[in-house]
C-alpha cells in the first residue's frame, strides 16, 4: 500500500537529489533476480528502505530522506516489481521469500547489522525482518503501519474507508457484479489472474486507482491514470498477498510478536488522517513497544511525500544520525 501523489509539496524538507554509487541486479533464486541499488557515503551507517505496496517499487526520492555523508543507504525492489524481474510475477513470492531476500542483501554487502526504514507495506515487512532477525537491526523507523490484519484489509476493502469517499468506492466496486461485492479481494483477484492481459491491466488501473485516490490528505478523490504495466503489477502483487493475508503464520502474527524486538530502537510517524492505514494500527504497536516513539502528524494521510511526514522523516533520521555520530 503506497503511492506518492504530492512528491512536489514535500521536495522542500528532502536532501538534494544523489545518484548511486552501485548499481546491480542480484538472482535471489527461483527465477527472481532484484534490483539493488546503493548511495550516500559508502562507509557510512546502513540503512535499507522497504518500499510498500507491495508491488510500489522504489523511487529515486527515496534516497532524499537521508543525509548522504552520514548514510549508506540501500533500496532494492522486491520480487516482482520495479526493476526486479520476472515482472509482475507473483511465483515464489510470499513476505518469506523478501525476508530471505534482505538477509542476502545484508550477507553480500557485508554489513552486520543496519537500520530498517520502512512505510505502509514497507512497515510490514520491516517489522516481520526484524521480528525475524532481531539482532541484525539497530533501529526501525516507521511510517504508515500496516500490519497485515483481516480488520485493515476490510476497513479497506470492506466498505470503512469508502464511507469516508462514496464516489470513488462506487467507482472501485461497478466493475464486479453486486453478488461479488462481500468479497472484493477476491473478485478483483479473478479478474487480475485471469490471463487476459487487457482486462487485467483495466482491472489492475481500477485497484490503484482506489488507492491512490485516498493517499493523500489533500485528494479531490479522483487519481490520474496509472501505466499499463506498472499498475497490472502493482494490482496483481497487491492482491496476491491481500488474499494469502501477507503469508503470516496467523491473523495478528506482527502484535503477538513486539516482544521479540523490544530492545530495538524504533520511530513511528503516522498521518492523523490516514484513509488506507488508519493510526489504530501504529497506536497498537506503539503501546507493545515501550522503546519506541510515536509521532502523530496532523493535516497528513498516508503517502510518504505528505509534507508533514517528510519533514518528520527527514528530522528523525537526522536526529539519529546527530547521535551515532556524536
Amino acid at each position: 500500500m503506497d503511492k506518492y501523489p504530492d512528491q512536489k509539496r514535500a521536495v522542500q524538507f528532502l536532501y538534494p537529489p544523489i545518484e548511486p554509487f552501485d548499481q546491480r541486479m542480484l538472482d535471489v533464486g527461483q527465477g527472481h533476480r532484484i534490483y539493488l541499488e546503493q548511495s550516500g557515503n559508502p562507509d557510512g551507517v546502513p540503512v535499507i528502505v522497504c518500499h510498500g505496496g507491495p508491488g510500489g517499487g522504489t523511487s529515486p526520492a527515496m534516497r532524499r530522506y537521508f543525509d548522504p555523508s552520514v548514510y549508506r543507504i540501500i533500496l532494492f525492489d522486491q520480487r516482482g516489481c520495479g526493476r526486479s524481474r520476472p515482472h509482475a510475477s507473483c511465483e515464489d513470492n510470499t513476505t518469506w521469500h523478501l525476508v530471505a531476500d534482505m538477509e542476502l542483501i545484508r550477507e553480500l554487502l557485508e554489513i552486520n547489522s543496519w537500520m530498517v526504514f520502512g512505510g505502509s507495506w514497507g512497515a510490514t515487512l520491516a517489522l516481520v525482518y526484524a521480528q525475524t532477525h532481531p539482532d541484525r537491526v539497530t533501529h526501525l523507523i516507521l511510517r504508515g503501519v500496516f500490519l497485515m490484519t483481516q480488520s485493515e484489509l476490510a476497513w479497506f476493502y470492506g466498505g470503512g474507508a469508502g464511507k469516508f469517499w462514496p464516489e470513488t468506492w462506487e467507482k472501485f466496486t461497478a466493475l464486479v457484479p453486486e453478488d461479488e461485492h462481500d468479497d472484493l479481494i477476491a473478485a478483483y483477484h479473478r479478474r487480475l489472474f485471469s490471463g487476459d492481459r487487457e482486462e487485467e491491466v483495466r482491472f489492475g488501473r481500477a485497484w490503484s486507482a482506489w488507492e491512490n485516490a485516498l493517499a493523500s490528505v489533500y485528494s479531490n478523490g479522483v487519481s490520474g491514470e496509472s501505466p499499463g504495466d506498472y499498475a497490472r503489477a502493482f494490482a496483481r502483487l497487491e492482491n496476491h498477498y491481500f488474499s494469502n493475508g501477507g503469508f503470516l503464520h496467523m491473523d495478528g502474527q506482527i502484535l503477538a510478536n513486539m516482544g521479540r524486538i523490544a530492545h530495538i530502537p524504533g520511530v513511528i510517524v503516522q498521518g492523523r488522517y490516514d484513509m488506507i492505514c488508519p493510526p489504530q494500527s501504529a497506536y497498537d504497536i506503539h503501546k507493545q513497544w515501550p522503546n519506541s516513539d510515536l509521532i502523530m502528524v496532523r493535516n497528513a494521510g498516508h503517502a510518504l511525500s505528505e509534507p508533514g511526514i517528510s519533514a518528520e522523516l527527514v528530522k528523525t533520521m537526522d536526529q539519529l544520525a546527530e547521535e551515532l555520530t556524536t
